[in-house]
């Protein structure tokens, strides 16, 4: 099979990380771009990374580049493509279009003139044309101009790679799953500790840090890629695939732990982890985090997503003290990591984070902080330090 570009979509602040995963899988000619990844591979690696990304949000297969400036351009452009390669009369398609242009100003009408130029290709040809169906299309196409810049992909996804699955059940602003494993991955989680999720909502995190922990496959819950009703399909081909990732599921050696006060995200979060097959790795009880203190010996990783928007009823400034002060007092030993988009609030953590990145959450500018705690204070750590020098000194005199 012949290799071919590809496109992987993604967050921004999780290109570099996108880029890792993609040479570790094994993918070609990787290079980092702007909320993408670029690379090449052949139909059964695009088949691998679907299943397996965990930072991905889409992969495009780009079939076709041209310039336009006007609408005649365009719908020239779209009807010079080959469309039958990829699609027939009988079958359903839909267009999703991204314009950064002068020359075009809605993405609808974009949409529209390239459909146009599709359906009268058929109607040319066959003297029938295929339909449009939004939901459940045979074929989804990717229109993207930038200036004057056309770019005709082919979505092999579908639907969003975020839409793993497992999660049926959701609170109220629940974490998207890319933006979850994204997250664990900056943290540096890697299954050699134990894990807590102290304000866990729905699972997300728990999830995502257990299939990291055991190399579980992303999206190997999810129902159906795009690709599946493609003319190529190879079913074959994406079950050796499968089988083959599934061989690599790793055992798991530490606790990945989960609290909530509230009983009604303790039970969706057990409905989650269950529905991702990841009970066995996963233990989650109804616990107000600031009444909680470590339990686990050795090194603990925290991550977790607290609440930010000022219309819940939480006064923002003692909620972010509080994170704060059970962190300093109960939590020595710990690697503690959170994303806000209430930079306000973060002041009143009391504590100097050792990291600040740049993330967004949907339109929200948000930051993913890492606090490091340590046994006992940092000073008293390095004052051990110098008495053992100091104590050496002696000896040697």
């Amino acid at each position: 099979m012949e290799n071919f570009k590809m496109i992987a979509k993604t967050f921004f602040g999780f290109e570099e990380i996108l880029a890792k995963e993609l040479t570790m899988l094994g993918a070609q000619d990787v290079e980092q771009g702007v909320r993408m990844v670029s690379f090449k591979g052949d139909k059964g690696f695009m088949y691998k990374a679907n299943l397996s990304l965990r930072t991905a949000l889409k992969i495009l297969k780009p079939i076709y580049f041209f310039k336009a400036r006007d609408e005649q351009a365009l719908y020239k452009g779209i009807r010079g493509t080959n469309w039958s390669k990829y699609i027939n009369a009988n079958q359903t398609f839909v267009i999703d279009a991204t314009v950064h242009s002068e020359y075009f100003n809605h993405s609808e009408f974009v949409s529209q003139k390239c459909k146009d130029a599709i359906v009268d290709q058929f109607r040319e040809r066959t003297g029938q044309r295929p339909s449009i169906d939004k939901a459940f299309p045979d074929l989804r196409i990717n229109i993207h101009i930038d200036k004057d810049q056309v770019s005709v992909a082919l979505d092999t996804s579908g639907n969003s790679l975020h839409q793993r699955g497992y999660r049926t059940a959701t609170n109220i602003a629940p974490i998207n799953e890319v933006l979850a494993a994204g997250i664990l991955l900056l943290s540096g989680w890697d299954g050699q500790t134990d894990f807590l999720d102290p304000m866990c909502g729905s699972g997300t995190f728990l999830a995502e840090a257990a299939m990291i922990a055991c190399n579980i496959p992303a999206n190997i819950n999810r129902k159906e890629f795009a690709f599946e009703k493609w003319n190529d399909w190879d079913n074959d081909l994406f079950d050796s695939i499968q089988d083959s990732l599934l061989k690599r599921v790793r055992e798991f050696h530490y606790t990945i732990k989960g609290y909530d006060k509230a009983p009604s995200a303790v039970q969706k979060a057990k409905d989650n982890v269950k529905n991702a097959n990841l009970d066995e790795y996963i233990k989650i009880e109804e616990q107000n985090f600031f009444d909680t203190e470590k339990t686990s010996e050795g090194k603990l990783h925290i991550v977790f997503n607290p609440p930010y928007d000022e219309r819940l009823d939480i006064h923002m400034e003692e909620f972010y003290k509080n994170i704060g002060d059970t962190l300093k007092k109960n939590y020595p030993g710990t690697n503690a990591w959170f994303i806000t988009a209430n930079l306000e609030a973060l002041k009143y953590v009391g504590l100097k984070p050792s990291r600040k990145i740049k993330l967004f959450n949907a339109s929200l500018e948000a930051r993913l902080v890492k606090y490091e705690m340590y046994e006992g204070s940092k000073r008293t750590k390095f004052q051990v330090t110098e008495d053992k020098v100091e104590d050496s000194k002696d000896s040697v005199e």
